[in-house]
């Protein structure tokens, strides 16, 4: 393991234990971007870390690509299949740890370390866009043909610059990012028939 990784590691485990509840304010926020039941249930299902850290995601791509919902939606939905493996912050430290030391997964680290198959999977069945579903799958590989260079980046910037809460403890002050989500009601894009 890198240093590099140990450090993105550390402070992951920091973002994650102190990262706090969405406010009823931030709920409503978030809202309006999850068009279908299976992804209200996807995203509310996830540990307060994971929903934090799609809304800050959100925000950094809102930021950079305003009016690119189907961006920011992917932002906001990337970490959904986590949520499987049920795994507290030492239990996500230690399947990375036994990655990097080649041990075999547990069924429940495994489930963890393939979270974007998991939740794209089920972001596909409830018929999410597929940009959405394919940087879901991709997010800690490599660009897919589907996404464009420029999204592919913005979308990895924001990922990297938000771990769980507020600017991460690596990058602090680095990162524009959006106070909030901008307003969207999703029916002009569901009415044509999208995903």
């Amino acid at each position: 393991m890198r240093v590099s990784d140990l450090i993105h590691l550390v402070a992951r485990l920091a973002d994650v234990v102190l990262s706090r509840r969405l406010t009823p304010l931030e709920q409503a926020e978030v809202a309006p971007y999850l068009q279908f039941p299976m992804e209200r249930d996807m995203f509310w299902g996830q540990p307060r870390a994971d929903q934090r850290h799609g809304l800050e995601a959100a925000r950094f791509v809102a930021a950079g690509c305003p009016g690119r919902h189907e961006l920011i939606r992917a932002a906001l939905l990337h970490d959904t299949g986590k949520r499987h493996a049920r795994l507290g912050p030492v239990g996500r430290s230690w399947a990375v740890l036994r990655r990097a030391a080649g041990l075999a997964p547990t069924p429940r680290i495994a489930s963890y370390l393939d979270h974007g198959k998991l939740g794209a999977d089920e972001l596909a069945t409830a018929g999410a866009k597929p940009l959405v579903v394919a940087y879901t799958r991709h997010h800690h590989g490599e660009r897919p043909d589907g996404i464009r260079p420029e999204d592919w980046d913005v979308l990895q910037d924001a990922d990297r610059a938000f771990l769980a809460g507020p600017p991460s403890l690596a990058n602090r002050s680095q990162r524009p990012r959006l106070a909030r989500l901008p307003p969207y009601d999703g029916v002009s894009e569901r009415v044509r028939g999208a995903p």
